[in-house]
Parts: C-alpha cells; sequence; structure tokens
C-alpha cells in the first residue's frame, strides 16, 4: 500500500508540475499576443492621422507575397492590397492600397482613412454590389523579428465607388485564423479552412462559414458526409452548378516534441447544397480525371473563363527532420468542373516548357538531372545556373532545372527540333515561385510576385505578368524585376551586434543618463526600467511617456502597471525596429 501510494502521489507530482507549465506557457503566449495587440493599436493610430484620400500615381509597389490582388468589378483595375516582406532580418507587413490601370498600365497609391491594420495571408473577394466592394477576412499580423504571430477574425469592407473603409461587426464568425480560402456564392461569402500558430501551438480548420451580404450575419454551416481534413492554402471555386470545389492545400502535425511532419494535400471534394434543408450542406469526395498537378504547397489561383479554375506554381517540399528542401515551379493548370478534369496549360506561341527553382540545400551537379528524368530513356533536362552577389557580398547560386519537352505531357515531334527554346531564344515567363497574387479581369490572367529561396536566402518578387487565357499564346512582362538588386541582411552572430545597433538608435548610455535626469528635472512620469536591464530609453529616448501614455490607452481597464510598461517597451522596440 505504501509504495502504491507513493506512486499515485508521484504521478499526482508530475500531473501538477505539468499542469503548472501549461499555465505558465499559456500566460506567456497571452502576454505576447498582448503585446502585439499594443502594437497593432499603435500602427492604427499612425492610420488614424489620415483624414482625406489622397491618390498618387507611384511605381509599381514593392516586392511581396501573400497579399491579395482582385479585379475591380466595374472598372479595368486591379487592387493591391497587404502583404509582407522579409529582408533576412525583419519581417515587415503592409495595409497599404494599391490599383493597377489595366489600359493606362499605370499604378496609383490609394490612402484612404481608417484602413484595416498590416496583415499578410488574408482573403479579399470582389462583389459587385454598391457599386463594387471589396471584403476582407482574417490574415495575420507578425512581429518584426517573425517569431510572434497574431490572427485577425475582423471583416472589412471597401467601398469602391466612395473609396472609404468599414469595419463590419458581426457576432458569430469564424475564429481568428490565416490561410484560410473564401469565395462569393449568390449574394453570400462561404469562407473554408485556414490555420492559427502561436508560439506554443497551432491548430488547422475544416469548419465553413456564411456570411449573408444582404443582412450582415455570419452562419456556421451544418455538414453531412466526410469532407477534407483540416488545412490551409487550398484552392475554392465555385461551380456553374452552385457547388465548391476544394482541392489540396497544406497542414501540418506534431509527430514528437518539437518535430512537425507536413502534409501536401492532393485530394479533392465537393461541397453541395442540399435539396429542400435550407443552410445544410453535404461534402462529397470526386475523382478528377486527367494531368492532375504534381503534390505542391503555396500554389495560387484564380477563376478563368468557361467556369474553369486555374493553378499556378507553389513548390514541392521534401520535408525530413533536420531540413526542408524542395522545388519551386511555374507551371500552370486548369481545372473544368464541367467534365471534373484536370489538363496542363501549353502555350501555343514560343514553347515555355514547366520548369522548377531548387530550394534548401544547393543540389551538387547531376542530382536534379536525376530526379527530373521519369523513365527509362527520357530526355535529359537542361540546368541553367546564375550566381547573384548581395551588397554584402554574399555569392548566393540560384539553380533552374528546365524540364525535357516530353515531360509537360505532350509528345515530342520533329518540330521541336527548331523550337525557339532550342534555338537559344529567351522564353518570356514568370520564374518558379510560391504564394504569388493572381486575377483574371477579360479573360486575361495577372500574375504579381510571390517569392522562391535560393540556399538561406529567400528572394521576394516584385515582377508582374500577363497571359491572354483565350489566345494561350505567351506571357507578357509588364513589370520586370531583378532580384540580384534586392537587399538581403545576413542575420547578426552575436548578441553584442544587436547591442550595438540598439545602441545607435538609441543614443548612447552617457546620453541616456543624461536625458533620465533631465526628464525627472521636468517632473514628467518616469520608469526607469520596465524590465532588468531593459529601460525604455534604450529603444526611444526623451519621448518614453508617449509610449506609456500609448500603452496605457490601448490596454484593457483595469489592467496592472507592470503589464502597461511592457506593452509600452514592446511598442517602442518593434516600432523602431520596423521603422529601421
Amino acid at each position: 500500500m505504501g509504495k502504491k501510494g507513493k506512486k499515485e502521489k508521484k504521478g499526482r507530482g508530475a500531473e501538477k508540475t505539468a499542469a503548472k507549465m501549461e499555465k505558465k506557457v499559456s500566460k506567456r503566449s497571452r502576454k505576447e499576443e498582448e503585446d502585439l495587440e499594443a502594437l497593432i493599436a499603435h500602427f492604427q493610430t499612425l492610420d488614424a492621422r489620415r483624414t482625406q484620400v489622397v491618390e498618387t500615381p507611384c511605381s509599381p509597389p514593392s516586392p511581396r507575397l501573400n497579399a491579395s490582388l482582385s479585379a475591380h468589378p466595374e472598372k479595368d483595375e486591379l487592387i493591391l492590397f497587404g502583404g509582407e516582406y522579409f529582408n533576412g532580418q525583419k519581417t515587415l507587413l503592409y495595409n497599404e492600397l494599391y490599383t493597377y490601370s489595366i489600359r493606362k498600365d499605370a499604378w496609383t497609391k490609394v490612402d484612404i482613412p481608417n484602413p484595416p491594420p498590416r496583415r499578410c495571408a488574408h482573403q479579399a473577394v470582389a462583389v459587385p454590389q454598391g457599386g463594387g466592394q471589396l471584403w476582407i477576412f482574417g490574415g495575420e499580423f507578425a512581429s518584426p523579428d517573425g517569431e510572434q504571430f497574431y490572427h485577425y477574425r475582423d471583416l472589412w469592407v471597401l467601398h469602391l465607388a466612395t473609396k472609404t473603409w468599414e469595419q463590419v461587426r458581426s457576432p458569430g464568425g469564424p475564429s481568428g485564423r490565416s490561410g484560410h480560402r473564401m469565395v462569393a456564392w449568390k449574394r453570400q461569402l462561404i469562407l473554408f479552412g485556414g490555420f492559427h500558430e502561436s508560439t506554443r501551438d497551432y491548430v488547422y480548420y475544416n469548419d465553413v462559414y456564411t456570411f449573408d451580404l444582404d443582412t450582415s450575419t455570419w452562419t456556421k454551416l451544418s455538414l453531412s458526409g466526410t469532407g477534407p481534413t483540416p488545412r490551409s492554402g487550398c484552392q475554392m471555386s465555385v461551380t456553374p452548378q452552385g457547388s465548391i470545389v476544394i482541392y489540396g492545400g497544406y497542414s501540418k502535425q506534431r509527430v514528437r516534441k518539437d518535430v512537425d511532419r507536413g502534409t501536401q494535400h492532393g485530394d479533392m471534394f465537393l461541397l453541395k447544397p442540399e435539396e429542400g434543408r435550407e443552410g445544410r450542406w453535404a461534402w462529397t469526395r470526386i475523382n478528377p480525371s486527367g494531368a492532375k498537378p504534381t503534390p505542391r504547397s503555396g500554389f495560387s489561383v484564380a477563376a478563368a473563363p468557361n467556369h474553369q479554375t486555374l493553378l499556378f506554381g507553389g513548390v514541392c517540399d521534401e520535408e525530413e527532420e533536420e531540413s526542408l528542401q524542395g522545388d519551386f515551379l511555374n507551371d500552370l493548370y486548369f481545372y473544368d468542373p464541367a467534365r471534373n478534369r484536370w489538363f496542363a496549360g501549353q502555350l501555343k506561341g514560343p514553347k515555355a516548357e514547366k520548369r522548377r527553382r531548387r530550394r534548401g540545400k544547393r543540389a551538387e551537379p547531376g542530382t536534379a538531372d536525376k530526379q527530373e528524368v521519369e523513365g527509362p530513356g527520357a530526355p535529359e533536362p537542361l540546368e541553367v545556373v546564375r550566381e547573384v552577389v548581395s551588397e554584402a557580398g554574399t555569392v548566393v547560386t540560384i539553380k533552374q532545372v528546365l524540364a525535357a519537352p516530353s515531360s509537360a505531357g505532350r509528345p515530342a515531334s520533329d518540330d521541336d527540333e527548331d523550337s525557339p527554346d532550342e534555338a537559344g531564344v529567351p522564353t518570356v515567363e514568370p520564374s518558379p515561385r510560391s504564394n504569388a497574387m493572381l486575377a483574371v479581369k477579360h479573360g486575361r490572367l495577372y500574375l504579381y510576385g510571390g517569392m522562391f529561396e535560393a540556399g538561406d536566402r529567400q528572394v521576394t518578387l516584385s515582377d508582374l505578368y500577363c497571359l491572354d487565357l483565350h489566345k494561350m499564346d505567351a506571357w507578357t512582362a509588364l513589370v520586370e524585376a531583378d532580384p540580384e538588386n534586392q537587399e538581403w541582411l545576413e542575420e547578426t552572430d552575436s548578441e553584442e551586434d544587436s547591442d550595438e545597433v540598439e545602441g545607435a538608435e538609441g543614443g548612447g548610455e552617457d546620453d541616456e543618463d543624461d536625458e533620465e535626469e533631465e526628464e525627472d528635472d521636468d517632473g514628467g512620469e518616469h520608469h526607469p526600467s520596465v524590465m532588468p536591464g531593459e529601460p525604455l530609453v534604450d529603444y526611444l529616448p526623451r519621448t518614453e511617456q508617449y509610449w506609456v501614455k500609448l500603452a496605457r490607452e490601448a490596454a484593457a481597464p483595469g489592467a496592472q502597471e507592470k503589464r502597461v510598461l511592457r506593452s509600452a517597451q514592446a511598442m517602442a522596440k518593434a516600432f523602431f525596429e520596423a521603422s529601421a
């Protein structure tokens, strides 16, 4: 009995310890979220200074990914909103709004008062109601170091006729998430999936919500049948019969402590409203025929003519426990719901074969050739190697593998010998990439930005291409970008480097002491140290009171002073890291 009692006590002690640890981690996660909320509130305070709409002709937007590109429902324009950019050290988030005039081939930056907070990986849907509206839901905000995330659950509408933003507050909507998908269906928005990630955990979703554009109400659908597993980044489209198609996507799960395994889904489902049962929908798994896309994530989707859906690019990852390698793609696929069939997009003009760009470890000469050959006797692919020299003098090798002619799903012919590719004529086409932005207007596909990886470097793009989907003859480069000129900052290897940077931003120690004394003499409120060894003046001299005041205004009523001071410190530091 004694031994058993000791074991029971030991077991209960372990449970208590685990519960305490879980509580501590949860508390830390909540604090990080509060810090990000305070930073978001600060940026919104800056945005609130705008009092009128200002439209400024400008050069093409800066490089970005995970933004939204939408076709204006009434004008010959494209609308670009949000996105993110990583320069090797800092993650920058945007809430800028740009329009691209198709007729004039010109960009305009549109500053509108009270916009949504900065975000990426949101969803935007344009509808013709009310002279044209752009609806935006969710997305995420990241700290400058890219280690903390805040997922939005807000719904916004941009009234295109009056150029005004409006936040639509309606209860019962989806939880905070990013990577979800949203489409317009009749006079409703339908939202599926997505994920939520914090420093301690992550969760993927497969729930479905509708938002009624007439009553401004959310409804969570009651679903029957076996549907897709939780995922993000999938294809979501509407068929002519009024059903919803879900294809592919990405999710990950924890296989053991600190080890996650990703899944690139390749299954396809149909979601149909049940006849005579309002508000009830049914899932059905479908198996399309034809040339299906290879497994991938980070692909981009747009609605094509004839009720078809097109899919572009992405990355096919090969995950191991300690490494991630894969191929970036620039191929094009179409899904025809009427025939439930996939087919590869083939250009009729100068032949543009499927291309790949290797990510992760740089492959040794010959290894990519082996991976590209499919079956005995297949033609060898062509390997093109470029060296990019950064401003710091770092040489990054970018290797592209051009697929063999017969690998694109088309038999080789004698005419292929005289094709422009083999004759040395360069092919105009988007480079292999993931997370690009797509939009279709008047039967033309527009592709903007995205990213690829070269070794340890992430290259974010700002180019713009166009393809006539009726002719399918050749891509046209409307804006070309040179990755070689893109800024890339190597990570600092020591804390000393970080301290030097912060000291340069916040002034020397002697100056800080003098400034603290001046503030005390003026009788101002002074907090010499928020965290041990981390005074606020390290990040922003002479205006400490401003940040404390801002944090106090953003804090919940009755918040502890210690929490307010920590939020002020985080806001000041993050703001200057983002602005540096």
